[in-house]
């Protein structure tokens, strides 16, 4: 068995321990609690979408030879904004595929027929803003900018955002979505992207932690009556 000083140390040390990472390891729980609990598929607002777009057809579309395009295809997409047929070329451009004119991004109005596309129809619109920037935390990160954030009137906070340089629908946000991010964010300890699993604060308070159970057995085996009585038993 230790001495006495050592057990002293040994059990002060995870004390300070347990007080330091206690916060933490009751996050990891609670955000744990809350990703078992929860739907995913809610998570990402399926339920304010509909199961499946209403896709239009078109006809007599141009062919890309008349395109007014300075450089040769490498990716081609068609697009419906608004019911009206776009290629999305290369990535960068958008051209009318009806007329070849090259449209410079989408409106307002244009933006909110394609949410209406997506969202379901009883969901009223009460506002929409173009944000050209983000900082790290926004809950649009990551994503094509500039866009148009558009707010519905729901008790979730209920936005949507559609993409202004091709009109692209990107994604929903509401509250269980934040709640969700805000405890992955206090899971994986990324305070920046949220999914850097490789974080020298993560791997700080993993060793930590670690040490922390080392700790608490060790403190176990030197002040358990039992194992003294076993060790007893044996040096005679």
């Amino acid at each position: 068995m230790v001495n006495r000083k050592t057990a002293k140390w040994i059990r002060k040390t995870h004390r300070y321990l347990g007080i330091f990472l206690g916060i933490q390891f009751l996050m990891w729980t609670i955000s744990g609690m809350y990703f078992s609990w929860t739907d995913i598929d809610e998570i990402h607002g399926d339920q304010f979408k509909k199961e499946e777009p209403k896709q239009e057809s078109f006809n007599n579309l141009l062919g890309t030879n008349k395109l007014k395009k300075e450089q040769p295809i490498q990716t081609l997409e068609l697009l419906e904004i608004a019911g009206k047929p776009y290629y999305w070329i290369n990535e960068t451009t958008l051209f009318n595929a009806s007329t070849g004119d090259i449209k410079n991004g989408i409106t307002r109005d244009e933006a909110k027929q394609v949410a209406t596309r997506y969202m379901l129809s009883d969901l009223k619109i009460s506002g929409i803003e173009l944000i050209d920037e983000v900082g790290d935390h926004h809950e649009y990160r990551g994503r094509p900018l500039p866009a148009y954030e558009i707010s519905y009137e729901t008790p979730q906070n209920l936005k949507a955002y559609v993409a202004i340089e091709n009109g692209a629908f990107q994604t929903v946000r509401h509250r269980d979505w934040r709640w969700f991010d805000f405890l992955w964010m206090t899971h994986t300890m990324d305070y920046q992207g949220r999914d850097n699993f490789n974080t020298l604060v993560l791997r700080g308070f993993s060793l930590l932690g670690l040490i922390t159970v080392l700790s608490g057995f060790l403190l176990w085996y030197t002040s358990s009556p039992t194992i003294r009585k076993i060790i007893k038993k044996k040096r005679k």
